[in-house]
C-alpha cells in the first residue's frame, strides 16, 4: 500500500478493525490492512461512543473536528466565529448559542469506511451531569478529553468513574498541545496514578506550545507537520534522517529521545486490554488545529468495541439476538419548534429494526407502532428505514415514552442501570403572569420528562418546587420556558435544601412517617414520596430517629 503523501490522504486511510475473527492479536492501525478481513455489517459495523471532559477542555471543538474528519460536515471552526456562526453543530438551543456551552446531550450519526458512528456529545459542566450519566448508559466506549495545561480535572475524574462502573473503555485525547502546557510524561503519569489505568501512547507531540512542529504516530511512523501546507511523511522510525530533516535540530533531538522513552516506558496498544477497560490509548493533539483528530477517529473505528451486551432484569441482552429491543435514555421536548413534539432517544440493543415495526411498550403493556423513526444530526433529523444494535434513533411521540422505558419484540423484560440523583438545589417557582398557568404546567411536565429538572408538589401548599443539580440549570430552565412556552418565571428560595426519596419495607411505617412530617413531604412526578429538609444535619437527625425508613440519594429509573 502506497503511504499517503498529504493530510487528506492520511485522514482518509481506511480504518481496519482487529475485531474480526480472522484478525490476529497484534494491534492494527489505520492504513494497516488485513487482506483476509471481511467487511463488517449490521451491528458489528457500529461504534457508539461519547465524549467526556471538564468544561473548556475542548470537547465541543473536538466534536466538530470529528464530524469534519468523518465527512459529516464541510466546515469546522464555527465555535470561534462570530454572530450566527458562533456555535458548534451539536449546540442548537438558544442558550447554547448565546453562552457557547453545551447544556444538553445530542446525537450525531455519520458513516465512514463502512462504519456507522453514533457520536453522543455530552455537557461538560457539572450542573448537567445527570444528563451525561444517563447518556453514558447508551454508549459502548468514550473519548476522554484532557487539557494539556490542566491535566485531569474534577469533572473529568467523576465522569471517568462512571465509565469505570459501567466498564466503558476509554481513549484519551490530550488536547491543546499546540499551546504551552505540562510535560507529556507528567500527564501520562497522572493518568496512571489518579485513574489506576495503564497508558499506551499512540501519537506523540513534536515540540509544544510556541515550538509545536506537529505530531508523530508512534504506531505507524507517520509524521504530520504543522504549518500552512500540512504534509504527512512516512518514516522508517524515529532515527530516520528524513524525519530529522523536517524538524529543527533543537526540537528534533529532545523529541526523538522523549518519543523513544515513551515507546519503551509505557504499555503497547493492546486492543483487548483497552476493550476490557484496563488500558487507555493516548493521543496528543490539537482539536482547534485539527492535529491527530483523524487518527482518533481511525482508532475508534479500528479498536473500539462494537455494541456490547446490555443489563436487564432478566440478564444481559446479547446484541446478536434476533429480536429487537432497546431502551429510552433521554427525552427531548421541542427539538423542532415547528412540531412542538417530544422525541424519545432510543438505544437499540439487539435485533434488526425496520420502520413500521410494532414493538411492545413494556411499561404499559401495549404495542407501539414505530412508523416515523428518525436519526439525528444534532437538531437536524431525517427519517430512517432501519437500525441495528448500537444505533440511536428518535421516536417522536406525545408523552407515551419516558426515560427508562423498554421496547421489545415480544419479550417481557426491562433494561436496568439508568440513574436518577437527588437534586442539590431546591427552588420555588414563581410565575410572573398567572394567566400562563397552563403553559407553566406543561413546561414543567415536559422538562421534567427530559430530566433537566425534577418537579415536586408539596403535600401542603399549591406551588411547585423544582430541584436541579446546579444553579446553571435554573438559568436554562427559565430560558427554555420563556422561549418554548412563552411564560416568564423566577425562582425563590425555600426553607429546604436537601431532598431524599423515602421508602420502607413497612407500608404502615412509611404512612406514619409521612403523617408525622407532612409539612416536609412532597410527591415527585411519579407520585413517589420525597422528604425535604433544611440541611445534612437535619437529615442525619431524622434518619437516626426513623430507622425503618430508607432515605435514597439515588434511585434507578425503571420503566414500570
Amino acid at each position: 500500500m502506497r503511504p499517503p503523501t498529504d493530510e487528506t490522504e492520511y485522514a482518509n486511510m481506511p480504518a481496519m478493525d482487529d475485531q474480526a475473527e480472522a484478525v490476529t492479536d497484534r494491534a492494527t492501525t489505520p492504513g494497516d490492512p488485513e487482506p483476509d478481513r471481511q467487511a463488517e455489517t449490521g451491528h458489528r459495523a457500529r461504534r457508539t461512543f461519547a465524549i467526556i471532559s471538564h468544561p473548556d477542555a475542548g470537547k465541543t471543538t473536538l466534536t466538530e473536528k470529528l464530524l469534519l474528519a468523518g465527512g459529516a460536515i464541510e466546515m469546522a471552526g464555527a465555535v470561534r466565529s462570530k454572530g450566527d456562526g458562533r456555535r458548534a453543530k451539536s449546540d442548537w438551543m438558544e442558550i447554547e448559542k448565546s453562552r457557547g456551552i453545551s447544556v444538553t446531550s445530542s446525537v450525531m450519526t455519520f458513516e465512514k469506511h463502512g462504519i456507522t458512528f453514533n457520536l453522543l456529545d455530552t455537557p461538560g459542566h457539572s450542573d448537567f451531569s445527570e444528563d451525561t450519566y444517563r447518556t453514558l448508559t447508551a454508549v459502548d466506549s468514550a473519548i476522554m478529553v484532557i487539557d494539556a495545561a490542566k491535566g485531569i480535572e474534577t469533572q473529568t475524574r467523576k465522569l471517568f468513574e462512571i465509565c469505570r462502573l459501567r466498564d466503558i473503555p476509554i481513549v484519551t485525547f490530550i488536547n491543546k498541545i499546540d499551546r504551552e502546557g505540562r510535560d507529556p510524561f507528567e500527564l501520562l503519569d497522572e493518568i496512571e496514578e489518579m485513574l489506576a489505568l495503564s497508558v499506551a501512547p499512540v501519537v506523540w507531540p513534536v515540540g509544544q506550545g510556541g515550538q509545536f512542529k506537529g505530531c508523530y504516530d508512534l504506531a505507524s511512523n507517520y509524521f504530520l507537520a504543522a504549518g500552512g501546507e500540512r504534509q504527512v511523511t512516512h518514516t522508517e522510525g524515529l532515527d530516520d534522517p528524513a524525519l530529522a530533516a523536517l524538524i529543527p535540530a533543537d526540537i528534533y533531538a529532545p523529541f526523538r529521545d522523549a518519543a523513544a522513552l515513551a515507546s519503551e516506558g509505557y504499555a503497547d496498544l493492546d486492543p483487548v486490554a483497552y476493550r476490557q477497560g484496563h488500558l487507555t490509548p493516548v493521543i496528543f493533539g490539537s482539536a482547534l488545529q485539527n492535529f491527530a483528530v483523524d487518527r482518533l477517529l481511525g482508532l475508534i473505528a479500528a479498536h473500539a468495541p462494537a455494541p456490547r451486551p446490555q443489563p436487564s432484569d432478566k440478564g444481559p441482552v446479547d446484541p446478536d439476538g434476533d429480536r429487537v429491543s432497546g431502551f429510552v435514555f433521554k427525552v427531548q421536548a421541542n427539538m423542532d419548534p415547528k412540531h412542538r413534539d417530544r422525541v424519545a432517544f432510543v438505544r437499540f440493543c439487539s435485533g434488526h429494526f425496520k420502520r413500521g415495526m410494532k414493538l411492545d411498550h413494556v411499561r404499559s403493556g401495549k404495542a407501539l407502532a414505530v412508523s416515523n423513526p428518525i436519526y439525528f444530526f444534532a437538531q437536524e433529523r431525517a427519517r430512517t428505514e432501519e437500525a441495528f444494535a448500537g444505533d440511536v434513533i428518535g421516536i417522536p411521540n406525545h408523552g407515551t415514552l419516558r426515560v427508562g422505558d423498554t421496547l421489545s419484540e415480544g419479550e417481557n423484560f426491562r433494561f436496568t442501570g439508568l440513574p436518577a440523583f437527588a437534586p442539590e438545589v431546591l427552588r420555588r417557582v414563581r410565575l410572573e403572569d398567572s394567566m400562563k398557568l397552563k403553559q407553566l404546567r406543561r413546561a414543567l411536565d415536559d422538562l421534567a420528562e427530559e430530566g433537566l429538572v425534577q418537579v415536586f408538589r408539596p403535600l401542603i401548599g399549591s406551588t411547585w418546587i423544582v430541584g436541579v443539580v446546579g444553579p446553571l440549570q435554573l438559568d436554562v430552565l427559565a430560558s427554555r420556558i420563556a422561549a418554548e412556552y412563552k411564560a416568564d418565571v423566577t425562582f425563590e428560595p425555600v426553607s429546604s435544601n436537601v431532598a431524599r426519596w423515602i421508602r420502607s419495607d413497612s407500608d404502615a411505617a412509611l404512612a406514619a412517617f409521612i403523617k408525622d412530617n407532612v409539612t416536609h413531604v412532597a410527591r415527585d412526578r411519579d407520585e413517589r414520596p420525597v422528604f425535604l429538609c433544611r440541611d445534612d444535619w437535619d437529615l442525619r437527625f431524622t434518619m437516626e430517629r426513623n430507622k425503618d425508613i430508607i432515605f435514597d440519594a439515588t434511585r434507578e429509573i425503571v420503566g414500570q
